[in-house]
């Protein structure tokens, strides 16, 4: 059973004229005229309300959502590539129902790996992302229970708060050079425990903290799980471009490695996201259906003069822990066989 939306659609500041339906499948159609996209901008991002009965409105921006009118209901959220054509778009969503299940699959995972992997002494990698909140505050309840002495390396300003705000020791790489373990979220793990990283544009430095450790153990939700990449992650490989570079670096990808290269562009603020490091996003949509050799296409892509560095985390991953909703958890590793816990 379709459930229709009334749809307004905004291109580089003129309406569209759109309609849209969503699906019990949580895929939202789209149908809209964006012709002429110029070959740059071809994202959009989608905040809407399912709405009981009719009436309800939201935008569709090629890099900004807002929400538009009275709505209640449950939340439909998603973000992802464009269409160069008119036409119909399907976009793949998570209605907020679904929601509660992926945070406990998070917290699951969380759990998991500090209780399994984390001791005494030990120098700790703080990753970014939603996941890690729930990693962090088990490591402080742990830390307080326990009496562990540990110190922390945060990747982001955002690891930085939370090391801080649950009073944990915070370390630096110039007085820690060496961690034991390194805890990350991904966006997408493969068959290969290859990885995508960068959704929340801190790449970089996660990358770095990574390369640090010993062992590098990603905790996620059971949606992470992929056989290969981009089956369904579809916003792109983020890759960190000095700014001055970001147009010729996506004309140089694209012309080598065709799909799309898409300049991020910051939520509630006018302009691109700006990284910890003061550099661009560009995320490049590719082509999921081709068999890449990921490792080949990270070294060609950071050859390019401008790029920082690549959300291909590649061949760096000791274990993955992916939460299910019952809050069973699913392990995947090079040394430990996969194994599951209660389901998933």
């Amino acid at each position: 059973m379709w459930r229709r939306f009334l749809v307004r659609s905004v291109y580089r500041g003129r309406n569209l004229a759109s309609t849209g339906q969503i699906q019990s499948s949580n895929t939202l159609r789209i149908s809209t005229d964006i012709n002429n996209n110029h070959g740059r901008g071809k994202g959009y991002h989608v905040t809407a309300k399912e709405v009981k009965g009719h009436g309800g409105h939201f935008f569709i921006c090629l890099s900004l959502a807002a929400l538009s009118g009275s709505e209640s209901g449950k939340d439909f959220f998603h973000s992802g590539p464009g269409n160069n054509d008119s036409g119909s778009m399907d976009v793949q969503g998570t209605l907020a129902s679904d929601r509660v299940g992926i945070e406990a699959g998070k917290r699951a995972a969380a759990w998991a790996a500090v209780d399994g992997l984390v001791e005494d002494e030990q120098i700790l990698g703080i990753g970014s992302g939603s996941t890690i909140v729930y990693a962090v505050e088990r490591i402080a309840q742990r830390v307080k229970l326990e009496n562990l002495k540990l110190v922390c390396i945060p990747t982001s300003f955002q690891a930085k708060h939370l090391i801080l705000q649950h009073n944990l020791v915070l370390g630096e790489l110039e007085s820690y050079p060496e961690l034991d373990l390194a805890i990350d979220g991904a966006d997408e793990v493969d068959a290969d425990l290859n990885l995508i990283k960068g959704g929340g544009g801190c790449l970089t430095q996660e990358k770095i903290v990574a390369s640090c450790a010993k062992r590098l153990v990603i905790i996620a939700d059971h949606t992470k799980d992929s056989v290969t990449l981009g089956e369904k992650f579809k916003r792109g490989i983020p890759i960190e471009v000095i700014p001055l570079a970001y147009v010729p670096v996506m004309n140089k990808i694209e012309r080598k490695y065709r799909g799309t290269c898409v300049l991020r562009m910051g939520l509630r603020k006018a302009g691109p996201v700006v990284t910890d490091n003061g550099n661009f996003i560009i995320d490049w949509q590719f082509d999921s259906t081709l068999d890449w050799n990921w490792k080949e296409v990270h070294t060609q892509i950071k050859l390019i003069p401008g790029v920082v560095e690549t959300g291909l985390f590649i061949d760096m991953t000791f274990q993955a822990y992916f939460g299910c909703a019952d809050k069973g958890v699913r392990i995947r590793g090079h040394v430990a066989p996969p194994r599951e816990t209660n389901g998933c």
